[in-house]
């Protein structure tokens, strides 16, 4: 019996670098995600987002990782870095919205952003920030020295 061995590739195409968009801070990171997410259903559903960033702080790009319901989404932590690994990236700011219109980290965001922080920092990815939006605001992790 012959055995077929598939060869695995990746490609990964950067953006133009005088198109990219960077982003330093949050109050930069922001306005990004928030034209990345619709803001029709940001009071709704909670999204989970990943923005990829070059180690000149430039942005690679987006992804959505999860939707879930009014109360909470499950977040594939294996997604994030295959991302961020796929698009060489060096940074990572996270960010997910609270349909509760409450600004304020969970326990659960608080020990979710220092897992990926500490993963990350093992295979040299930096989570940088974890944005939390509302439809009246945002809230950075990174501002209030939770990161």
């Amino acid at each position: 019996m012959k055995h077929i061995i598939n060869e695995i590739q990746i490609h990964y195409t950067r953006p133009v670098l005088s198109e990219m968009v960077k982003v330093v801070k949050s109050s930069e990171a922001e306005p990004v995600f928030r034209a990345f997410i619709d803001e029709k259903r940001i009071d709704y559903k909670e999204f989970f987002l990943v923005m990829v960033l070059s180690q000149a702080q430039q942005v690679l790009g987006i992804a959505e990782i999860s939707v879930g319901s009014t109360v909470g989404t499950g977040v594939n932590t294996k997604e994030i870095f295959q991302l961020a690994l796929l698009t060489n990236a060096t940074n990572v700011i996270l960010c997910h919205n609270h349909p509760s219109g409450n600004l304020q980290p969970s326990s659960q965001d608080i020990s979710l952003t220092a897992n990926l922080h500490t993963f990350g920092k093992a295979i040299g990815i930096n989570i940088v920030d974890h944005l939390i939006l509302t439809s009246e605001g945002y809230y950075s992790m990174a501002d209030n020295g939770q990161v």
